[in-house]
């Protein structure tokens, strides 16, 4: 089942803290052993992920893997950084899908600043952040043309897509039978298979 509308941009807030400098950052996270986001100046640890979200992070990029064998498209999880200077953040998105040359942060080689496409698998402690403040920080983005939403408590996804009019289409996508078709590249894939041996808890 899919059902499509349009959405707006909506206003994010600032909190101010201690600043770091981008390279006082990478210099922890090279160190650290858990990873951290950075957005203007502010260093913010990322939440561990429960088994169902590494099952449909994996599932999703190993089909995209394998459908873009030979093509000029390359597929990277979480452990790839993503920079975007236009907002200032550091992150790593669960998926991401890059259509030609990779292109990298300054100075780096784990960095890179040019995705096509970003994948973020919905959990209770980032869900808010993902669809509001986190999607307007990831519009900034020249090179992205595509934000899927993939929850782990159904088989239910959302994806955003970007027109030639900068507007931003959200179609929903519910069931095993539903097949998600990017906009970006030729890819589609059924929500069953993003959600193989997925077990979701019981609504009792």
């Amino acid at each position: 089942m899919m059902t499509t509308t349009e959405i707006r941009p909506n206003p994010i807030e600032n909190k101010e803290q201690r600043y770091y400098s981008p390279k006082e950052y990478l210099e922890l996270e090279t160190a650290a052993e858990s990873k951290s986001e950075y957005y203007k100046g502010q260093i913010i640890p990322m939440p561990g992920g429960t088994p169902n979200h590494n099952k449909i992070a994996g599932n999703f990029y190993a089909a995209l893997n394998f459908a873009f064998k030979g093509q000029p498209a390359q597929v990277f999880m979480s452990d790839l950084r993503l920079w975007i200077p236009q907002t200032r953040l550091f992150t790593y998105p669960d998926v991401m899908i890059v259509s030609g040359e990779l292109e990298y942060a300054e100075g780096r080689r784990d960095t890179i600043t040019n995705p096509v496409a970003i994948a973020e698998v919905l959990s209770d402690s980032t869900e808010d952040y993902d669809r509001g403040k986190k999607f307007k920080l990831y519009r900034s983005i020249p090179s992205l043309r595509e934000y899927i939403l993939i929850a782990q408590s159904e088989m239910q996804v959302e994806q955003f897509s970007k027109t030639d009019d900068n507007k931003w289409i959200l179609s929903e996508y519910e069931g095993e039978n539903a097949v998600l078709a990017l906009t970006s590249l030729p890819f589609q894939i059924a929500l069953g298979d993003i959600y193989d041996k997925v077990e979701f808890e019981s609504q009792e």
